[in-house]
């Protein structure tokens, strides 16, 4: 992501590794955080499960979290989670 641009409300991680998407998701909660926006979605997709089940244990732990949730079926579905950043 060039520096100097506000990240979207959408990270796409889907097709990535366990290794690629958590570093990924780190730095884009905190690009997000910085720059305000207070709820995104994390696209992880459908597939076997594995990166959607290791990004919602991750999730509560990262400091910047203040909860999140399974996008509704118009918001995504089982392959999205919405994530909402302390203020």
């Amino acid at each position: 992501m060039d520096s100097s641009a506000s990240p979207e409300p959408e990270l796409d991680l889907h097709c990535l590794t366990v290794d690629e998407a958590l570093p990924r998701l780190d730095q884009y909660l905190y690009e997000a955080y910085v720059v305000g926006i207070p709820s995104v979605r994390v696209v992880h997709g459908k597939g076997t499960g594995t990166l959607r089940q290791v990004v919602r244990e991750w999730l509560p732990r990262h400091h910047l979290v203040k909860s999140f949730r399974p996008a509704e079926p118009e918001e995504g579905g089982g392959g999205v989670t919405i994530v909402e950043l302390v203020e």
